[in-house]
């Protein structure tokens, strides 16, 4: 009995442990950001790795909005909002892959380098950004825009 009692209570930690581990409860993916004279501004040394970078902002209607940035293999910087016009309302964005953006609702790959060329569709919905100097530069009124993709309840 009591080794039953054992496993149980080892496999319920893992399972917690797991879940929150999944839902970013410690450290997670996502980094607050906030604006300052309407414009988001992440310096370009902190993103230019190869890896998605998620951030999340609270646009003026109040919804928080989750995007990513990442430059891809040709150097470019990009950025999309963590949801399509496809998918957006499972809440579920994406994750990277090698060299792919994976949807994690329906496991559609999308190559680097074709973020923020394609949109539509189940393609990541592109955000627009500049570079000034060695800073990205995302303005709130782009991510005011795109705030409706971002409605669903994660």
């Amino acid at each position: 009995m009591k080794k039953t009692a054992g496993v149980l209570v080892a496999v319920t930690m893992s399972v917690v442990l797991a879940g929150a581990a999944m839902a970013g409860l410690w450290g997670g993916k996502v980094k607050t950001l906030t604006p300052a004279k309407g414009r988001l501004e992440i310096p370009v040394a902190s993103i230019a790795d190869g890896k998605a970078h998620h951030f999340k902002v609270q646009a003026g209607d109040g919804v928080m909005v989750t995007f990513f940035v990442l430059k891809s293999k040709d150097g470019v910087i990009r950025s999309a909002i963590d949801a399509c016009d496809v998918c957006y309302r499972a809440g579920k964005g994406y994750e990277q892959s090698g060299d792919e953006m994976v949807c994690l609702n329906c496991g559609m790959r999308f190559a680097s380098n074709r973020i923020n060329e394609v949109k539509g569709g189940c393609n990541p919905a592109p955000l627009a950004r500049t570079i000034e100097g060695n800073t990205l530069v995302i303005a709130m009124a782009d991510i005011d825009r795109n705030s409706w993709y971002c409605t669903y309840k994660k």
